[in-house]
């Protein structure tokens, strides 16, 4: 019976030493609290309205301001890697990028900083 279960005591050992393990990586990465989305360019109709200027605020507790949800998907990924430090070696600066709304007629180019 003892040596049926020690595997499974040696697995649990195992995924709390990769618990462990995963907060310690967590702890050391650099996060970016706030990621601030500005409207740089907008042509045609957009059917949310936005204007030049226009911005909004993401935490890790959402989103604070107004903002289509089709370009919200379509530039989410990269503000999740920004808030959590990623480099983009294309860009001239490492704080800011861009993002077009998915919309090809009535484009709308955001700005992404942190």
């Amino acid at each position: 019976m003892g040596i049926l279960a020690a595997p499974g005591v040696l697995a649990n050992r195992l995924i709390e030493s990769n618990r462990s393990n995963d907060q310690n990586s967590i702890n050391k990465h650099k996060m970016v609290n706030t990621i601030s989305v500005k409207v740089i360019s907008q042509k045609g109709n957009c059917g949310m309205g936005h204007k030049v200027g226009d911005t909004i605020t993401i935490t890790e507790e959402g989103v604070q301001g107004k903002i289509c949800i089709h370009a919200l998907y379509s530039f989410l990924p990269k503000v999740f890697a920004m808030m959590y430090d990623s480099q983009f070696p294309w860009l001239e600066d490492p704080d800011i990028s861009t993002s077009a709304c998915p919309d090809a007629y009535n484009p709308v180019v955001f700005e992404i900083s942190r």
